[in-house]
């Protein structure tokens, strides 16, 4: 009799422990395993905070142009361009020719003046120096060369993360100066499975191992999901 009792307790306190199991998976709450979880990365710029930016200067040899307003003396255009000596002179020569004799000979008397007139208007011609002087104020360019001066770039100095550091930049550098990139993790691909069943989201930081289910969905905040209020 007393090892019947015995029996029916240990079978009691089996039954009870089942009890206790199966009430503690009915309100556990189901996990989905992360299968991979990948980071998002994105170039961010990194700053150092400008103390003091000095000129570096080199002197160098350059070109420029120079134009001034001059003042050029001119001759006018005459008549003839520069055959009037010529033009008159034949002119001249055959009248004149033509006040001799009579007949044939004066016709050639007046030939021979025109041929002479315009030898001697030709000549006249090649003394000639123009037609009338007039002044015209013309703007005359030159090149010249000379040494110079040239800020070549900037000596800065920056504080980043409590340390001084120097660098030399191209351009004169405001309150803050680029000093390169780096990778910044903004989120993770995560891929998740549960009995079977495989889904993907996006989250603000690694989720580990395990993803918590509530009402069969994935129970967290992901990276472009708002807050819920």
């Amino acid at each position: 009799m007393t090892m019947n009792k015995t029996v029916l307790a240990a079978v009691a306190g089996m039954l009870a422990a089942g009890g206790a199991i199966a009430a503690y998976q009915t309100f556990a709450t189901p996990y989905a395993d992360v299968v991979s979880s990948t980071p998002i990365i994105e170039k961010e710029p990194i700053y150092g905070d400008v103390v003091s930016s000095t000129a570096v200067t080199e002197m160098r040899t350059g070109s420029r142009q120079v134009c001034e307003d001059v003042a050029v003396e001119k001759r006018r255009e005459e008549r003839f361009g520069d055959k009037d000596g010529m033009v008159v002179g034949a002119v001249v020569g055959g009248l004149l020719g033509n006040q001799v004799g009579g007949g044939d000979g004066k016709k050639l008397a007046t030939v021979a003046g025109a041929v002479g007139g315009a030898f001697a208007g030709r000549e006249i011609d090649r003394r000639h120096t123009g037609g009338q002087k007039y002044t015209e104020v013309e703007q005359q360019c030159r090149t010249v060369t000379e040494p110079r001066e040239e800020v070549i770039g900037y000596d800065v100095q920056y504080r980043r993360d409590g340390e001084v550091s120097t660098t030399r930049v191209e351009d004169k550098p405001g309150a803050q100066i680029l000093l390169g990139e780096r990778d910044k993790v903004v989120g993770y691909d995560v891929t998740w499975e549960y009995e079977g069943q495989t889904g993907s989201l996006v989250m603000d930081e690694d989720p580990g191992k395990r993803l918590p289910i509530k009402d069969g969905v994935i129970a967290v905040r992901s990276a472009d999901t708002p807050p819920q209020g």
